[in-house]
This record gives C-alpha cells, structure tokens and sequence, in this order.
C-alpha cells in the first residue's frame, strides 16, 4: 500500500471545502496577523516615537520611586533599587531658584557678546557725585582739584616741548583722581543695562576718595562719616541689594584703603569708617592701595599720565620703550624718611649717590624735577632699573610710571605691588620685577648695584620686554573713546570682579561655603593658583605680622601712613 502523499490529503480537504481552508484555521492565523501589526504599530508610535524630555523624567521618576516607597512601607516590601547617578535630592526636592539665576543663564547664550558681562549702575542722588565735582575747591585742602577734573577727570593736556611724551594721550593726572576716571570709563563700558536681574556685578557710583578727601582735616567724625552713612542707608532700601545683600556690588576710591579704616569714635583718629560698615564689609571696594588683612578691598593702578584713546598709540609707545638706550644701570626717585626708623629710604639714597651707575631725583622740599612728569618720566626711560621703596604706606604712584617707561621696577616689600595688583600683575613676579627685602638694605647693607648687575643683559632684555607688554592693562585709556582690542586697567578690573561675583554665586548654589577663611591672612588668598582654597606659613609672613594696635587697620601704624601720606600731598604742591 503506497503512503498517500501530504499534497492530496490537502487537496482533498480542499475539495470537500470547496476549494477553501476550513474556517477554524483562517480565523487562527489572521488572529496572528493581526496581533502581529499591532506589536509593529505600538512600538513604533509609543516607544520610539516619544523621547521623553529632560524636564519632564525627573518629575516621572521621582512620582514612581515616592510610589514604590509608600507601598514598601505599608506592605513592607523590600526598599527600591536607586537609579543610577541618581541622587536623593534628585527624586526628592525640585531645583532652588535663585534671584541671581537670570544673570548666571546669560552665560549659556554664546550668541549674546555680552552674556556674563552685564553691568547694572546705580543712579544715585547726585550727592554722592557729581555735587562733589560741582564743589572741587573742597576736594582738598592744599590742591585746587577742579584742573584735574577736565577731560573727564584725566587733568589738562601734558606740554612736550622736551619730546620724552608721544604726540597725544598725555595729562597732568592726579594721582587719587580714579573714581572719576574710573566713572567715565563705566560710562563707555559695552555692555550696561538697565536690567538688574541679569547683571553680572551692580556698579555703585559714590565717589568715596574724593568725599573723605574732603573732611578729613578740621572735621569731627560724624561729618566725615555722614555720606557713607547716608550711601549704605539709600543702598540697602534698594531691591537690587537684597538679592545678594550686597556681595555683587562693587566701587570705586581712588586712596589709600587706611582713609576708610577708621576703629575708633574718637575724634583724633584717621579717617572714616566706611569699610567698616557691616554693609560695606559686603561690597568690593577698589583702591589705589588695599589692606593685607581684610577681604572687601582690592587694588588697582594709580593712573599715570598717558591715556590713550586707540590701540595704535599703545602700540607707538611700547615700540618707542623698546628702542630707547639705558644708560643708567638703576634710579630712584623719592625723598628720605628721616621720622621713620624702618624706612630704608635714607640707605636706597645714600647707595645711589655713592654709585656711577645710579640717577637720583630727590623729592624734597623745593625740588621741582621731582614734581615734573617730563623730567620723572625721562629718568625712567634712561634707566634698566628704577627703584621702588615703600612710601609712606607700601605703594607708590612711581612705580606704574616706571613701568610705563619700560623700566623694570625693583621692590623691597611684597606689599608695594606682588599682593596687592594680583588681578593685574603676573603671579610670578620674577619675570617683570627684582625683589630685595628690606632687611637687606637694612641689616646685611646688601649692594644694590652688585644685586643688580649681576642680572645677565639676556635676562634683563627678556624682563624688559615683560615689563613692555604689561603697559596696556595698567594704564586707564581715556575716557571718552574705547581701545580697539586692548584691555586696559578698567577693562581688567570690572572683569575680575565679575568673575567673583559669579564663582560666588555658583558657590551659593551649589552649597559650597569656605569654612577655612580667615580674613587676617587676604593678602594669602590672592596668591593661590587657579583652584587652590587654603592658605598655609608662608615665606611672606614676617612682611605682614599685623600691627598691634586694635585690629592693624589705623591707630598708630596705617593711620599714621595716611597721614604722612596726605603731609607729603601738601608737600608736592609747596
């Protein structure tokens, strides 16, 4: 018997169905079929057509985890498994908003030239400005400073009959004329607005070294505390304060920071008390000169006398540096300190005359040249080195125009320049500057001249060129035009204050708070590197062992070197 073949059975079945399946089967697969195209379907349109945004997984995921944990404790089911990356406060707190978070967004917008970089000014009462420029005869008691407010506060056009200045650029700057100088540059700077919530920093206008410059001989202590008073009083009231209470805003005096360091309520003491407001203490205050144990103040340049108004004559200058021949191996500049037993002045002056390498301008009473811009900067440009002492406090205007000469300047304290214009100066001062501690000239009787020439003239070319290069971001360009491409010492400081404003801000969000800080050693924390937090001894500790007199800040020690500071003003102008 033949087995019957798989074929005819089928058509058999085929036949007695009238050529169709049986419908039982036909109903079966086309149940397949269908489940079949509806798998296809549901995944294509449901899963991978819809992403889920960023916004919205957080909110899913923290819905199902507190889910998920509500029925482990009713049912005491085991604890869920944690996402990965994923935090506690991820799944159980919505992101804080912070007043300052518009302002920090600007940074993401690569589109806008100013994202970050937005300055909101305030538009103070005239009091606390321009009424001071209005009233210039009282600026000072023995200068008339009205002159050095023209040109927007740069003075009156330099002569350069003698030919040691470039053809324009040049004025008879006062050496405190900053806050004005300064004013007018925030004026020119491109990118104000009158949106405070997305300023990187808040600007306050007072005109702080020119109102205590006022007061401050012959006047009781509520006359020369009055307008800081009144200042931190209208600020406070302000919306713009509370926001950071204070900590984004930042001004302006161009003195020395002992003027506003006033301890006492005694009427003899120095000064007022501005920088010791609890307000204040908040804000960045800039000055010419900055106290080595407080964190509210910065320093930034003296002016000098050239302000250009484009790059071309920055360029011109640092050419015409470059070519000058140096006969002097080093010069100083300055009178003696015969009333200070730590000056080391006396010994720097005696060291120049006795040597046939060394020009001395001495500044005291009578001498003219001392108080002539054409003949300071013509020995600066004639000089390898220039020497710069302490003056009656640590800094001196003399050391920014012998930079400005091409001059590599010499120090004897760190506190004359290396800790006090770190947003300025290169952190590594051997390559622009010499460094001899005092107590070489005081107690070991180190030749300066021998110190000096032993510097290869390779090295020396090398630390000239340094010196060359760093003129533009020292120097205030005038105020009423704008540098091109150049950053100058306005554009180098409102950048460094908006960067710490806005690691400041980040630090706020992401609950970070410096613990460590100790305040008496500020002048530490402007030298660490780029990520460094904590200060330790350092080989600069002997400079700055604080006065014991109250907190180091006046009394017998700083305020004494303001006053001298203001003696020796009266003297430039007898």
């Amino acid at each position: 018997m033949r087995r019957r073949l798989a074929s005819s059975s089928y058509h058999e079945e085929m036949e007695k169905s009238n050529g169709k399946p049986p419908s039982s089967r036909l109903c079966f697969l086309a149940t397949l079929a269908g489940m079949f195209w509806i798998l296809i379907f549901y995944f294509h349109f449901f899963v991978l057509s819809s992403p889920i945004s960023p916004t919205e997984q957080p909110v899913a995921v923290s819905v199902d985890a507190q889910h998920v944990q509500h029925l482990s404790e009713e049912q005491n089911l085991p604890e869920p498994v944690a996402m990965p990356h994923q935090t506690h406060s991820e799944t159980h707190a919505e992101p804080k908003n912070f007043p300052f978070s518009r302002a920090l967004r600007t940074l993401e917008n690569k589109s806008d030239p100013c994202g970050g970089r937005y300055i909101y000014v305030h538009n103070l009462p005239s009091r606390f400005n321009d009424d001071m420029l209005r009233d210039c005869r009282k600026l000072s008691l023995w200068t008339n400073m009205c002159k050095f407010m023209s040109n927007a506060g740069l003075g009156p056009p330099l002569e350069n009959a003698e030919g040691v200045f470039s053809n324009t650029g040049w004025y008879a700057t006062n050496q405190f004329a900053v806050d004005v100088i300064f004013n007018n540059r925030m004026k020119q700077y491109d990118c104000l607005t009158k949106d405070s919530s997305i300023a990187a920093a808040v600007f306050v206008p007072f005109y702080a070294g020119f109102d205590v410059a006022r007061y401050l001989w012959g006047y009781n202590i509520s006359v020369r505390d009055a307008a800081s008073l009144d200042l931190v009083d209208w600020l406070t009231k302000r919306p713009e304060w509370s926001v950071m209470g204070g900590r984004d805003h930042f001004l302006v005096a161009g003195r020395i920071t002992w003027d506003f360091r006033r301890l006492t309520e005694s009427e003899s003491d120095w000064g007022n008390k501005l920088l010791f407001l609890p307000a204040a203490k908040n804000m960045s205050m800039l000055v010419v000169e900055s106290s080595p144990w407080n964190a509210n103040d910065f320093g930034i340049p003296y002016p000098t006398y050239f302000h250009p108004a484009k790059d071309a004559d920055v360029f011109i200058w640092q050419d015409r540096m470059r070519n000058l021949e140096r006969k002097w191996l080093f010069s100083f500049a300055g009178a003696p300190r015969p009333d200070n037993p730590k000056s080391i002045r006396g010994q720097i002056i005696d060291q120049c005359r006795k040597s046939s390498v060394c020009k001395l301008l001495e500044c005291d009473f009578g001498e003219s040249k001392c108080h002539s811009p054409s003949s300071i900067m013509q020995m600066f440009q004639s000089s390898l080195f220039c020497l710069q002492p302490q003056g009656d406090s640590y800094t001196r205007r003399s050391a920014f125009d012998s930079i400005l000469a091409g001059c590599i300047p010499v120090f004897f304290h760190p506190g004359s320049a290396y800790t006090q214009y770190s947003w300025h100066l290169p952190r590594n001062y051997t390559k622009y500057s010499v460094f001899i501690p005092e107590d070489d000239i005081r107690k070991r009787n180190v030749s300066i001249e021998e110190r000096l020439s032993k510097i290869s003239p390779d090295v020396v070319k090398e630390m000239r060129e340094e010196v060359i290069s760093l003129i533009p971001r020292l120097i205030y360009a005038d105020p009423r035009s704008k540098l091109e491409t150049l950053k100058d010492a306005f554009d180098v400081s409102v950048e460094a204050i908006i960067d710490k404003v806005t690691k400041l801000r980040r630090d706020i969000i992401e609950g970070h708070e410096d613990k460590d800080f100790i305040e008496e050693n500020s002048w530490k924390y402007a030298l660490l590197e780029e990520g460094q937090r904590t200060v330790g001894p350092h080989e600069w500790d002997p400079f700055f062992s604080k006065p014991k007199d109250g907190n180091g800040d006046s009394g017998s020690s700083s305020a004494e070197a303001a006053k001298k500071s203001w003696k020796n003003e009266q003297r430039s102008q007898s």
